[in-house]
C-alpha cells in the first residue's frame, strides 16, 4: 500500500480521504438477506408451478421442468413490461437477477428499451445480445456432455 501512496499526490491522498469519509456504506447483510428471501420466493413459485403441472397436467417430475421454466421466463418478460419486476430488481438485486426469471428479464429489457430503431433491427437485434450468449453456450455445453457421454458408453461406462 506504501507503494501507491508513494506514486500520488499530496492532492491526491487528501482528496482520497475525504471520498473515504464521505463514502455511503452499503448494507451488505440487508441487501444479502433481501436477495435470499426474494430469490427464495421465486424459486417457492418456481416449485408451486411444477407440483401445479404435475398434479393436473400429468407431467412426471422429470418433465415439469420445461413448462415451469417456461411460464417463469414469460411471468417475468410480462411483469418486466409492466414495470413492476425493474422494481423487484431494485429491491432484491441478485435475489431478483439469479433465477430464470432475471434471463427473461434481461431478455425483455433489451427489447423494450430498442423498440424505437424498429422491430428487426431494434428488438430483434437487441433482444438477443445478452441472451443470444447464454444460449450459445448453453447449447455447446450440452453438446458437449453429450459427446462425453456417448463417448464413455460407446467405451463400456454404465
Amino acid at each position: 500500500m506504501a507503494n501507491k501512496n508513494k506514486s500520488k499526490t499530496p492532492e491526491q491522498i487528501q482528496y482520497e480521504k475525504v471520498q473515504k469519509k464521505h463514502e455511503l456504506k452499503r448494507p451488505i447483510l440487508k441487501n444479502c438477506i433481501r436477495a435470499f428471501f426474494v430469490g427464495g420466493t421465486i424459486c417457492l413459485i418456481g416449485q408451486a408451478l411444477s407440483y401445479f403441472y404435475i398434479y393436473y397436467f400429468d407431467f412426471t417430475e422429470q418433465t415439469a421442468g420445461n413448462p415451469t421454466v417456461a411460464t417463469l421466463v414469460f411471468i417475468a418478460m410480462l411483469l418486466t413490461g409492466f414495470g413492476v419486476y425493474d422494481r423487484l430488481g431494485q429491491f432484491a438485486g441478485a435475489g431478483s437477477a439469479v433465477p430464470i426469471t432475471g434471463f427473461g428479464n434481461s431478455v425483455i429489457s433489451a427489447a423494450i428499451e430498442h423498440r424505437t430503431e424498429g422491430f428487426v433491427i431494434g428488438v430483434g437485434g437487441n433482444m438477443f445480445k445478452l441472451a443470444g450468449s447464454v444460449i450459445l453456450f448453453g447449447v455447446f455445453s450440452a453438446f458437449v456432455v453429450a459427446l462425453i457421454k456417448t463417448i464413455y458408453l460407446q467405451w463400456g461406462g454404465f
